[in-house]
């Protein structure tokens, strides 16, 4: 499926900009605040999907010399990634 147009690059980002502004004209500035940042959600899955499919194929094309971590480097990792999660969840809390 293609949705990305065969245009050039400013083209491209002048669409969204052409976007953006038709969009503000319409709603309040909490639905483009909830709009905007479900947008900026979705840009992140999409980005982060397609870097970690770059990732799998560094790795089936064995360009990488690392190894696969170990369990137990694997749940340090998480840890840390839970415990950067709640230090953010806890600052948020904070500011209200």
């Amino acid at each position: 499926m293609r949705i990305i147009p065969d245009v050039s690059p400013k083209v491209f980002s002048f669409s969204a900009v052409i976007v953006g502004y038709i969009l503000i004209d319409d709603m309040t500035a909490n639905e483009q605040n909830a709009l905007g940042n479900w947008l900026m959600l979705t840009a992140q899955v999409l980005c982060t999907n397609a870097y970690y499919k770059q990732v799998q194929m560094e790795r089936t094309q064995g360009t990488t010399s690392q190894t696969s971590p170990t369990p137990t480097e694997t749940v340090a990792m998480l840890q840390k990634m839970v415990q950067a999660m709640q230090q953010e969840i806890d600052e948020i809390k904070k500011s209200l």
